[in-house]
């Protein structure tokens, strides 16, 4: 990822580059063009939809953090 200040000057300002990037993503452009490339690539077989599950990751309950318990102070 680059800051936007270095977006080469053949696309104009950068600050006018970033405000047109913040308008497709919320006026949701940015999505139709992903959903059509997507869709694109697909019906060429050039996807391949897999699913990973990745257990890497454990979260505790916020009191099993090692809070002492009554009896323990």
């Amino acid at each position: 990822m680059a800051p936007w200040r270095d977006v080469p000057e053949r696309y104009g300002p950068w600050d006018r580059v970033y405000d047109l990037f913040r308008r497709w993503q919320r006026d949701g452009t940015w999505a139709r063009i992903l959903t059509q490339l997507q869709a694109e690539a697909d019906a060429k077989d050039m996807i391949t939809w897999e699913v990973h599950a990745d257990s890497t990751v454990f979260r505790a309950h916020q009191h099993s953090a090692g809070v002492a318990k009554k009896g323990d102070l």
